[in-house]
């Protein structure tokens, strides 16, 4: 491609709304452009890069035995009404009607569609494993698209979806994406860890994510120092946290406590001269479901703080809010003196590292009391669940290693949907034994779109783009110093066809322009190496600039080919 030719609009200036490296340098490298909130067209360069990504991620999911196959935007609501995701998954799901009023959603994700293709058509176990995915277009109408590519509303993504006969063969599909993930983002040169996830929306027994590590990332990941155990901060587990103060101790009764009811738990530690490791801390909220909303109360350790995406899992809620002191009154609750002894007529769950914990301090249910000598026995287990947030510096539930803060952007999510989809879509087959039953089924999504703007988020500097040879739109950018100069000019561009001729990812930057504004362009667009037909060229020497490290060597031209050959490899 010659500069000249090339339909590559770079500005100066970055959008108003742009704060990220990615958002600011895909924009003004005319890699992207705008269209609406949320809403981008990718122009010639981007195209490139994303066609990359996509070839990469084609050829190890074809790998690992899946088939590509492409599924409709438009689906029908009906589908979604099946699997009772249509009144549940929110206002992401952008929902309309056609001119003869059927109802109809834009895809975010496409359980329904693919178990919709697989019902009837595959019947026997023996038709067993299957996987089918895609490379397509998404749509989520999200509340507030922001950071260009990395939220936006319409976005490419591979989403995949096997079929099993029994969750062994799932979970060993499972494994084999995890792997198959592992290459992906290992070929695209990125640093990443696999983190336990929540499955959030798409549901299912179990999911991880994958994370590329980038300061302005999104999500907060807790990794272990010693070991590979990494999480979202939504999903992270912890080594059970002990006190080097002694407990409490006391022979279990109610005693008097007069505080006000909006005393903090330090203050309740305060009165009575305990940490508040060996307080039990009630936090109180509202669970709304499809139908009906009513007061969950979460009992966790007072030096703990609630999680709540694991609050709203463990109550099977679609949503956790505060509850008002309306809420509470009516619920028959006393705040701020609220405990699980002998607590009736609410639901409550109490977080499993208090599960069988001795000479503990609770609220008594009664205004102004507590509960001392509290012994966590008699308890049952339903009652218990993960509920609290994991915090930097806590220990790795694996090795005991360090658990360390750091900043991610998710680019690919693995799930364990187990029959959740099948069940409700009424999608089975027949098994060893003759007898129906739904299919076992994996989800597996890759955001193809969004790992253009993380690979620069993850590489760049404050010149532009800092584009890898794997994903680059061109490797090397051929600058003609001087485009009056004839013999620099035939020199650049017989190179030019040579390596063209040669099927090498080259660019010409033939344009009429101050050789300072070529040098911003490949700066700013991030070609991996720039060779400069300049002043040199008269005394037989061409310059190669390397972007990553900003090294600069002198070749002589009559050794050219055998360097570029390292270049190109």
């Amino acid at each position: 491609m010659r500069f000249s030719k090339l339909f590559a609009p770079t500005t100066k200036e970055a959008p108003k709304d742009a704060l990220l490296p990615s958002h600011i340098f895909l924009i003004r490298g005319g890699f992207i452009s705008q269209t609406g909130s949320g809403l981008y067209n990718f122009l010639p360069l981007g195209k490139i890069v994303l066609d990359k990504i996509k070839n990469i991620v084609k050829e190890e999911m074809d790998k690992a035995g899946a088939q590509e196959i492409s599924m409709g935007v438009v689906n029908p609501a009906e589908l979604w009404r099946q699997s009772g995701r249509y009144d549940v998954y929110g206002k992401e799901l952008l929902r309309f009607k056609d001119r003869k009023d059927n109802e109809f959603v834009l895809g975010p994700t496409h359980e329904e569609v693919v178990t919709d293709i697989v019902r009837n058509r595959i019947v026997s176990y023996k038709q067993l494993p299957l996987h089918l995915y895609q490379i397509n277009t998404k749509f989520r109408d999200e509340a507030r698209p922001r950071f260009g590519l990395l939220r936006g509303r319409e976005f490419v993504m591979k989403d995949g979806y096997s079929f099993h006969s029994s969750m062994e063969d799932l979970r060993r599909e499972f494994d084999v994406m995890e792997k198959t993930y592992t290459r992906i983002f290992t070929r695209l040169g990125l640093n990443f860890r696999a983190v336990a996830a929540d499955s959030g929306a798409i549901g299912g027994s179990g999911s991880k994510e994958f994370m590329v590590l980038a300061k302005n990332g999104e999500d907060d990941i807790l990794i272990c120092d010693e070991c590979q155990y990494a999480a979202n901060i939504e999903a992270a587990k912890r080594a059970k946290k002990t006190a080097q103060n002694e407990p409490p101790k006391a022979i279990f009764a109610k005693f008097h406590t007069p505080i006000d009811a909006d005393s903090s738990i330090e203050q309740l530690g305060e009165f009575f001269k305990v940490d508040t490791f060996y307080t039990i801390k009630a936090v109180i909220k509202k669970a709304v479901y499809k139908d009906k909303s009513e007061i969950v109360i979460f009992f966790v350790r007072g030096s703990d703080t609630l999680q709540e995406i694991k609050a709203k899992n463990a109550a099977n809620a679609l949503e956790i809010i505060d509850a008002n002191d309306e809420d509470i009154k009516n619920a028959g609750v006393v705040a701020g003196f609220c405990g699980p002894v002998g607590l009736e007529g609410v639901k409550f769950f109490i977080d499993n590292e208090l599960k069988e914990e001795k000479n503990l301090i609770c609220g008594a249910n009664e205004l102004h009391y507590h509960y001392v000598g509290v012994s966590m026995f008699n308890f049952k287990d339903e009652r218990y669940a993960d509920l609290i947030t994991v915090n930097e510096g806590d220990l790795c539930p694996c090795c005991g290693g360090r658990l360390s803060l750091t900043k991610g952007i998710e680019t690919g999510h693995i799930f364990q949907l187990g029959q959740k989809y099948s069940s409700a879509m009424n999608a089975s087959f027949l098994d060893q034994n003759g007898k129906s039953q739904p299919f076992f089924m994996g989800c597996y999504g890759i955001g193809v779109s969004r790992l253009v703007a993380v690979m620069i988020e993850a590489s760049h500097d404050d010149k532009g783009c800092i584009w890898n040879k794997q994903c680059a739109p061109y490797v090397l950018d051929i600058i003609i110093s001087n485009v009056k100069n004839e013999a620099e000019k035939e020199f650049a561009a017989k190179l030019y066809e040579d390596l063209k001729a040669q099927q090498k990812e080259v660019i010409l930057d033939d344009r009429n322009e101050r050789f300072g504004f070529k040098m911003n362009d490949f700066e700013l667009i991030g070609f991996p190496y720039a060779l400069i037909v300049g002043r040199e060229f008269s005394e037989g020497k061409v310059e190669l600039v390397s972007r990553a490290s900003g090294t600069k060597e002198f070749v002589d031209i009559n050794e050219l080919h055998e360097r570029l050959k390292e270049v190109f490899e």
